[in-house]
């Protein structure tokens, strides 16, 4: 038990750090994307310019974190994940305007998922593929946590966090194949997770003329997939997702707070069903079995 405590102290704070990470990354990512529209002569807000002009990206590695009201480039006790924002009561240390809510939800979020990810893992983490397999699905979560802050905020899945997440997706795939010495029902399996979490959504996209979800949908949906790599899971995760999306939604539709044309970010929406499903969804699937048996 202690043993367990001490494992989820760390991945929370290492959550805090990677969550940092993924929110200032999120930033450049947006900065860059700006620029990018700007010279292709599309519209770019006043306010973004002015943030864009203060962040100046170079490479998502290498830039220094500033804020983005005054531009003052940021000291390392201005950027300790959660307890900076906490001490100086979610403003900027140098103008004193409000920070938001933005990084600290970014760097909470992560570090919960790291701890539950632990705590709630499907394995009992015995073997190297397991311990992979598990690694790996902590270095996806960064990525879904970049692409679900960016799809939240802007309506887009950048191609730079998506192909990496493939990457992962693929390896973690490769790896399901050689525990499952590739066995017919494996491969099967892996590919029918990427035609109901890819496929269908590249369906979708073709005969809504790109109307009801949008094509970085579909590479998500493929990175998603690989990342379960098991057809009743991706069946799963898709329900979820649109369960929440109901959930969340439906009394907006119902109150005419949205409108059917509303453009509504899915992204968030089929990254929450996937951390579902890989987390719980051997357990609540066995209790869904299980359920219909005895009725």
């Amino acid at each position: 038990m202690e043993y367990k405590i001490v494992v989820s102290i760390a991945l929370g704070v290492l959550g805090l750090v990677l969550g940092s990470f993924a929110g200032a990354t999120t930033w450049r990512l947006r900065a860059r994307q700006l620029r990018e529209d700007a010279r292709h002569g599309e519209k770019v807000s006043s306010t973004e310019k002015r943030q864009v002009a203060k962040l100046q990206p170079k490479s998502l590695t290498s830039d220094r974190s500033v804020c983005l009201h005054c531009g003052h480039e940021l000291r390392w006790y201005d950027l300790v994940p959660l307890v900076s924002w906490l001490s100086l009561r979610g403003k900027c240390r140098y103008c004193h305007k409000s920070i938001g809510w933005f990084e600290p939800v970014i760097e909470l979020g992560l570090a919960v998922f790291f701890v539950i990810s632990y705590l709630f893992w499907p394995s009992q983490l015995l073997t190297v593929g397991d311990i992979t397999q598990y690694i790996i699905w902590l270095a996806a979560g960064v990525g879904v946590a970049i692409l679900f802050a960016y799809d939240m905020k802007w309506f887009l899945l950048p191609n730079v966090v998506v192909f990496p997440l493939i990457g992962l997706g693929v390896l973690n795939a490769a790896i399901v194949l050689v525990e499952g010495h590739f066995g017919w029902t494996v491969t099967l399996s892996i590919l029918s997770s990427c035609a109901i979490l890819s496929g269908l959504y590249y369906l979708i996209y073709v005969f809504s003329g790109r109307q009801w979800v949008g094509f970085g949908d579909v590479k998500l949906g493929l990175a998603l997939a690989l990342l379960l790599a098991d057809w009743q899971l991706a069946i799963l995760a898709l329900f979820l997702a649109n369960l929440i999306g109901t959930i969340i939604f439906l009394p907006f539709l119902l109150t005419g707070k949205l409108q059917r044309q509303t453009h509504i970010p899915f992204g968030p929406l089929l990254i929450s069903g996937w951390a579902i499903a890989g987390l719980f969804g051997t357990s609540l699937l066995s209790w869904y079995i299980a359920l219909t048996l005895s009725i």
